[in-house]
């Protein structure tokens, strides 16, 4: 389940949130994270969170997947043109920014695996939450343990897309496209959050361990940034975490 935690204004997984493991999905009330670090920073140090690192991929919309070994004494480390982090060590916070993209959280409580990644359109089309899996699965993590939660994304409701974007989505995923698309006032729309469970399901996650919720960014404006509601140029980005306890 997921629930919203109103002392931390996160939104944090019942599945995910267990034994050493903290995750959450950011809201707007902490700040832009896309143009201010510092707000990521401000949430782990006034909540007096333990932590060795913060790991900051610098997401180029892709399908790379990162396994994170570098335990040097830096505060900080950032991962350049990566879109998802994969990692078996502690005190290593892992981060993404979104803002209508849906951030997904792993976690194999079990054999100590951890990721994170951001799931645009174009790293769905391409399968990205599925190559995260493999990924953890190459440093230990078992399939039947991992758990993974489905973060605040732009809901299907206002997701309209082109019909160039429509066949390249379609051409990929024909078999599921009746769970996937739908059309209102004469324009396709994507549910990228549901795609993300199909894939997530035909991954071979037991769909008892997947935490999803029906968020929309552009619509939830108290809550949540927007890249299609708020001006492209002035839009923030939400941040999302998880850590395994130092």
């Amino acid at each position: 389940m997921i629930l919203y935690e109103s002392n931390l204004n996160i939104f944090s997984s019942s599945l995910i949130n267990k034994l050493k493991v903290f995750s959450g999905f950011g809201t707007k009330q902490l700040g832009d994270a896309r143009r201010q670090i510092e707000n990521i920073y401000r949430f782990f140090d006034s909540n007096d969170i333990q932590y060795k690192k913060i790991v900051i991929p610098e997401q180029i919309h892709s399908v790379n997947v990162e396994i994170f070994k570098n335990d040097t004494s830096d505060k900080m480390e950032k991962i350049s043109d990566t879109d998802a982090v994969v990692t078996s060590l502690s005190g290593v916070i892992l981060t993404v920014v979104t803002a209508d993209c849906a951030p997904l959280i792993y976690s194999d409580n079990k054999n100590g695996v951890i990721a994170i990644s951001h799931n645009g359109w174009r790293g769905t089309v391409k399968r990205m939450a599925q190559k995260v899996i493999d990924k953890m699965i190459e440093i230990g993590a078992k399939k039947e343990s991992i758990r993974v939660a489905i973060g605040p994304s732009i809901g299907a409701c206002c997701y309209d897309i082109t019909d160039d974007r429509y066949y390249e989505f379609k051409s990929e995923f024909d078999g599921i496209s009746e769970k996937i698309f739908h059309t209102w006032h004469g324009k396709k729309h994507l549910d990228i959050s549901m795609l993300n469970y199909l894939l997530l399901i035909e991954s071979g996650i037991d769909k008892d361990n997947i935490d999803h919720f029906p968020f929309c960014t552009k619509c939830d404006k108290n809550r949540f940034f927007s890249y299609r509601r708020d001006k492209k140029s002035e839009y923030g980005e939400m941040f999302s975490f998880i850590v395994k306890s130092v």
